[in-house]
């Protein structure tokens, strides 16, 4: 047997071995740095550029991957702060409200001033007598047969956004049912079941499965307690 054919063949290499190798010696390019200005790598445009210029490119993508992240959670922060505010000014309606009947007309008004909500009903369980004669306020008793569908949603006193079926909407808006792209249904509970807040938006995507409700659940919690004030 001859030295050369005794000789071992090495394995070949794969990417994943070299990439494990250079990351359990990463001082090899510092120990090496003649490599660097030798090292071409392609680029998307077709030509060839140093490992170093490359290196400066990822870092670059990073950057703005990580500006555009930051913008985002600015605009995001803004929003929150904006939509705050919003609430803040909402409170202050349903504390300076003198009477019940006061305060269910500051909702209405809050909620098309402060939150641009074109469509605003509340159903009221035998709670609404000393107001129908307000025209989104609707005196509904609790076992009314046009609530069915509801019995989860008011059980878990948790809001809820999205589409609701035809009949639902055509007997909480009434005429401008047709009109109704979304709706965002808040439960109202304080000592016992109050009602059902419903916020319905010509837009198709200003109410969504998807959206926080959180802000929705303070803003009923804050109109039961406000409506059942002795």
């Amino acid at each position: 047997m001859t030295a050369s054919t005794a000789r071992q063949t090495p394995a070949a290499l794969t990417d994943e071995a070299v990439a494990e190798w250079l990351r359990a010696n990463p001082d090899f390019f510092r120990r090496n740095n003649e490599l660097l200005s030798t090292l071409r790598l392609p680029h998307a445009s077709g030509a060839a550029v140093s490992l170093i210029e490359r290196q400066i490119e990822v870092l670059r993508e990073k950057n703005q991957t990580a500006e555009a992240r930051l913008a985002e959670l600015v605009a995001i922060a803004r929003d929150n702060e904006t939509l705050a505010a919003r609430i803040h000014r909402f409170a202050r309606r349903l504390i300076s409200a003198p009477t019940r009947r006061a305060v269910l007309t500051q909702i209405e008004r809050g909620f098309r001033e402060d939150f641009d909500i074109s469509h605003t009903v509340l159903l009221l369980f035998s709670h609404g007598s000393d107001a129908t004669d307000l025209r989104f306020v609707r005196a509904v008793a609790a076992n009314d047969a046009n609530l069915a569908g509801f019995e989860n949603l008011l059980a878990s006193g948790k809001p809820r956004c999205g589409q609701i079926r035809d009949s639902q909407r055509d007997f909480i808006f009434g005429s401008d049912s047709g009109s109704i792209g979304s709706v965002a249904l808040v439960p109202l509970a304080a000592r016992d079941s109050l009602g059902l807040l419903v916020l319905g938006s010509l837009s198709r995507e200003r109410f969504h499965p998807g959206m926080s409700t959180d802000f929705l659940q303070l803003l009923g919690e804050m109109i039961g307690d406000a409506l059942a004030r002795d």
